[in-house]
């Protein structure tokens, strides 16, 4: 929470404080993609730590996700919602929008206006074209609640938001 994410884009770089995210923990969460085992589409989540994890849902929309355990145990953490910093205009260009409200509100959201695909799944995330940025700022006081959407093990205090208004995703 209060990292920047930082792409470079063929547009042009891109970046935005994170504001809110999820986490999914291994094969005993259910609601873990990883929850049934290794899959084609989930396989990024069984490696090392440090990567990009960008499933597709819905039929319309990409959900950037970090992987955060060790490898062999399958856990990340979706970004759900940020506050957009460099490269304004391309973001709002990727996302057909004009005003910046809401633009990176929700994970669907933050990856079409940031132009991330399934063609970016599997990055390392210490690399220079999607990377997590230290910007020395003070760390912001995070609230936790459930995750939002989930039906199986929904109760679960998984989701975290920099505290106070407004609620970044709405959920």
């Amino acid at each position: 929470m209060g990292m920047y994410i930082v792409y470079r884009s063929p547009g042009g770089i891109m970046s935005a404080r994170i504001v809110e995210v999820e986490a999914y923990i291994g094969r005993d969460d259910p609601a873990c993609h990883a929850a049934a085992g290794p899959t084609r589409r989930n396989r990024v989540m069984f490696g090392p730590p440090g990567f990009s994890y960008i499933y597709f849902i819905y039929g319309m929309y990409h959900c950037l996700n970090f992987v955060t355990e060790a490898e062999g145990f399958p856990a990340a953490v979706l970004l759900r919602a940020a506050e957009p910093c460099d490269g304004l205009e391309t973001m709002l260009s990727n996302s057909g929008k004009r005003q910046v409200e809401g633009l990176l509100g929700g994970p669907g959201k933050f990856c079409r206006a940031f132009g991330l695909t399934r063609a970016q799944n599997g990055l390392d995330l210490t690399g220079d074209q999607l990377f997590l940025e230290d910007r020395g700022e003070a760390r912001p006081t995070v609230a936790r609640s459930p995750r939002v959407g989930v039906t199986r093990a929904a109760r679960r205090q998984w989701r975290f938001q920099v505290a106070g208004p407004p609620k970044a995703s709405g959920g």
